[in-house]
């Protein structure tokens, strides 16, 4: 499943030039937006030790401000654009996340710089991208458009580290904001000029997270399992951003030059990390490299625990956390989105990403809190205990491999009950959940076995 996720993005065959188009655009506005964000990451907690008011409380709180917003306004702004149109709400984040990025560059003060953060996390437009994506792409492509995207948002994040420190030394702290401004104007441009408007939709339980929905997926193990996940990992990915940086300023590099640190970390971490997804794809031992990874990400923690660390250990360090980092990273959305429930990929999506936000917003003010009152090794040791307990969690994990999902339009609500009962005997087929109200069959099937044409044949039919 996951080298598939990986291939496709490489494989443009088929894609139509509607979807090509799409594909493209989307990914460039997901990397000028996301870069915006992760941009700051590298230096806030250097930089922002200049402002007024500052404390390490502070600093966690405006590291990880944009992930309550984030929570708070993702599933709303979905759901607005349900009703209003994908591109008017777009528009909408990105000017929210560009009056942040202005507050936040005009700010003084350690306060009005997280105000700006949480302004930014207000413009959530994730979740109305990617549904704008599924409505530009037909069933058959739409895992393409959707991985391409996906490989978007893992590059801005690793050019952003590296990009970060470099113009935080030329421009500061507020210049940085102010690029970071101007890139989401840049982005509505795209949305404006490039991003094709949606000409087809795709089904509403494919991309909207219906409240109800969401509530009962709360009680399903194995999502909550990954839930867990995604917000543990983004908790430790904030809460290292608080003292990382640091660190690297008391080893004796200046922040001007934490890019020669970051830079190969992040290269390295990647050539050792698609390896790991291959391997584990193709011996369908999704689990164990899973666990393997959240391994990795606790030895960089408990190599973090020697108190006078060399710039050396702390790029060793770096480079097994994104190792493990940018595998879990991928891993995650693809085991969701084989796991979710046929006709509720919307809802576990928006459970997921809640979770993911509500993870950077604990971190960020967890770290701060801790490194200020106790020091940085209580950092260390308090990601370290958590990511024992999402090892233990994942303990019981099953990774279904080779699953993939179908949604199928039916014509006529007469064909309903014989048609389903012909979709499940299918061979491949594991699920199949018929949702009259939205006229579409969600099939859950296994890849190798299922043949997509007899499935298509028989809604012609009837």
């Amino acid at each position: 499943m996951i080298d598939e996720f990986l291939m496709v993005v490489f494989v443009q065959d088929g894609l139509n030039p509607t979807e090509k188009r799409g594909a493209y655009s989307l990914a460039l506005l997901f990397a000028l937006r996301m870069a915006g964000l992760f941009m700051l990451m590298p230096v806030l907690a250097v930089y922002g030790q200049h402002l007024q008011g500052f404390s390490p409380l502070w600093l966690g709180f405006a590291i990880g401000a944009y992930g309550l917003s984030q929570a708070l306004f993702q599933i709303p702004m979905g759901w607005l654009s349900d009703r209003f149109g994908r591109k008017p709400i777009i528009f909408l984040g990105l000017a929210i996340f560009t009056l942040g990025s202005v507050v936040a560059a005009m700010a003084d003060s350690i306060h009005g710089v997280a105000l700006g953060r949480a302004l930014q996390g207000m413009g959530a437009i994730a979740s109305t991208v990617m549904a704008l994506a599924a409505d530009l792409s037909r069933e058959t492509q739409r895992a393409k458009v959707m991985a391409f995207i996906g490989v978007s948002i893992g590059l801005a994040f690793a050019a952003s580290l590296v990009l970060g420190p470099v113009i935080s030394a030329v421009l500061g702290l507020s210049g940085l904001f102010w690029l970071i401004a101007g890139l989401s104007i840049l982005a509505m441009l795209v949305v404006q000029f490039v991003v094709p408007n949606a000409q087809s939709v795709a089904p509403k339980s494919e991309v909207s997270a219906n409240s109800q929905q969401m509530l009962k997926l709360l009680k399903h193990p194995q999502l909550l399992r990954l839930d867990w996940g995604v917000f543990t990992l983004h908790l430790v990915l904030t809460s290292l951003f608080v003292i990382i940086p640091l660190r690297l300023v008391g080893a004796g590099l200046a922040a001007a030059d934490h890019w020669a640190v970051y830079l190969p970390a992040v290269l390295i971490s990647f050539v050792l990390m698609v390896p790991m997804l291959i391997i584990a794809a193709k011996r369908n031992q999704q689990r164990g490299y899973f666990i393997f990874a959240i391994g990795l990400l606790l030895l960089a923690n408990v190599l973090l625990l020697t108190e006078h660390a060399s710039i050396w250990l702390l790029a060793l360090v770096l480079t097994i956390f994104f190792t493990g980092f940018n595998y879990l990273e991928a891993s995650l959305p693809a085991l969701i989105s084989s796991l979710a429930p046929p006709g509720n990929k919307g809802a576990a999506l928006g459970v997921f990403s809640t979770s993911q936000f509500l993870g950077a917003f604990i971190g960020g003010s967890s770290a701060g809190a801790l490194y200020m009152w106790t020091g940085a090794l209580a950092v260390n040791l308090f990601i370290s205990v958590l990511l024992l307990c999402w090892i233990a969690v994942s303990w019981g994990m099953r990774a279904q491999s080779g699953i993939k999902s179908y949604s199928l339009t039916i014509s006529s609500a007469d064909q309903t009950a014989s048609l389903l009962k012909k979709l499940q005997v299918l061979p491949g087929v594991v699920e199949a959940v018929l949702i009259a109200s939205e006229g579409t069959v969600y099939l859950k099937v296994k890849a190798k076995e299922f043949e997509l044409n007899r499935a298509l044949d028989l809604v012609r039919a009837g």
